[in-house]
């Protein structure tokens, strides 16, 4: 597997967190279809990986891994794509369970991870990667550096928000080029899975019968500002989306929005 990363890192030109995930697809792909797979093994795979019921994503993600190797090993394949899905969001926050998320945080730390995910829309990779330099105090707004694919970007938060980072430094100071976030007890970069587990244990303390997950929180503030009337290019700015397409696809998708929008609108005729 070493040559295989060497070659995504020089031959594919692959950004770290992409060669991780591949890493790790290729060594479960090659526990089913040996490091050396012959043409009807890989075909037989990929049927079967279509047929199942894992995400798309994880079909999507599979298949790249696979056809990397391929060309890894000399004989490159292009396999086809199926069409991705578009599911509607059923569910996302109200203002008043995002408020009761963050009441019911125990310290400034879950405190300032929670808001800083309800007020930015950041993906949960992104907060881990953050640094304090990142957090500009005066301007109310975050630099995410190499977020999804590659992008640089800003956010915007509220000054509430920069208010609750600037009570959290003052209790946990930590130097400019250091991660905002660390682990509590060896002082590491947060995981991914660490911001999963620590929303699902405040979303348990608060009582909220959903399923709460970080990318909640994105789509939580789509819909509320949404409801505030926020315009479309406003929201592609915040979420960052290179094209005004998925911001539309995004806000289409969240079915209350639209009957919120019906019943303010709908004439009266009784």
């Amino acid at each position: 597997m070493n040559k295989f990363e060497m070659f995504l890192v020089t031959r594919v030109g692959l950004m770290p967190v992409t060669i991780k995930g591949y890493v790790s697809a290729v060594k479960r792909i090659v526990r089913v279809i040996g490091e050396n797979p012959d043409e009807n093994s890989v075909e037989s795979y990929v049927n079967e990986l279509y047929q199942s019921n894992y995400s798309y994503h994880h079909k999507l993600n599979n298949v790249l891994a696979l056809e990397k190797y391929l060309s890894f090993l000399g004989r490159p394949i292009k396999f086809a794509r199926q069409r991705k899905p578009k599911p509607i969001i059923k569910e996302t926050l109200t203002e008043a369970e995002v408020t009761k998320l963050i009441f019911n945080t125990r310290n400034i730390r879950e405190k300032a991870i929670i808001s800083l995910l309800a007020y930015s829309g950041i993906r949960n990779s992104e907060i881990c990667n953050l640094k304090v330099s990142d957090f500009v105090f005066g301007e109310n707004r975050v630099n995410i550096t190499e977020g999804k694919f590659a992008k640089d970007g800003i956010c915007q938060v509220s000054p509430d928000c920069t208010k609750i980072i600037n009570d959290y430094l003052t209790e946990f100071p930590r130097q400019r080029k250091e991660f905002l976030f660390t682990t509590l007890v060896k002082g590491n970069r947060m995981s991914t899975w660490d911001i999963r587990k620590l929303l699902k244990v405040i979303s348990k303390r608060s009582k909220i019968e959903k399923r709460v997950y970080p990318h909640l929180l994105r789509h939580s503030l789509t819909a509320n500002m949404l409801l505030r009337g926020a315009d479309i290019v406003s929201l592609k700015n915040q979420l960052r989306h290179n094209w005004l397409e998925s911001t539309l696809h995004y806000c289409n998708s969240i079915v209350f929005v639209d009957r919120n929008q019906y019943q303010k609108f709908a004439p009266s005729y009784c």
